[in-house]
């Protein structure tokens, strides 16, 4: 009878996991100190995982998007309102365009009318197909 290994197994593995844990948590602080975008490719990319195994870390991705959050409160002071002229003018175009549409639309109606009605007059000449 073989003597069961399987604890050698389970310690390996559960100290691979324990590496790959402590090279991910690295990698996160690395990518927050040099200002890279934190995402789980970037991460799993600097950590040597895969994005795959990130995603079974709960913990990790909540960290991932707690380092996140401050990144895009601090870019919300480069962002500028449009102004106003730039707003009319994206109106304008707006209404622009919703009269092309409206057109078109009614132009297709019109095409599609007078199609069933070709048929429909082939239809009682010859009968029905």
């Amino acid at each position: 009878m073989q003597t069961d290994n399987t604890h050698h197994l389970l310690a390996a593995t559960r100290k691979r996991s324990e590496r790959a844990r402590a090279r991910a948590a690295e990698a996160l602080k690395q990518i927050c100190e040099t200002g890279k975008t934190a995402t789980v490719s970037e991460l799993a990319r600097t950590a040597g995982v895969s994005r795959s195994w990130l995603y079974t870390q709960p913990d990790l991705l909540d960290l991932l998007q707690h380092q996140k959050a401050p990144n895009r409160t601090s870019m919300s002071g480069v962002v500028t309102q449009s102004s106003g002229a730039s707003l009319r003018r994206r109106l304008e175009l707006a209404h622009q365009r919703i009269r092309q549409l409206t057109d078109e639309n009614t132009r297709l109606h019109e095409r599609l009318a007078r199609a069933h009605g070709a048929l429909r007059a082939a239809n009682q000449t010859t009968g029905p197909l």
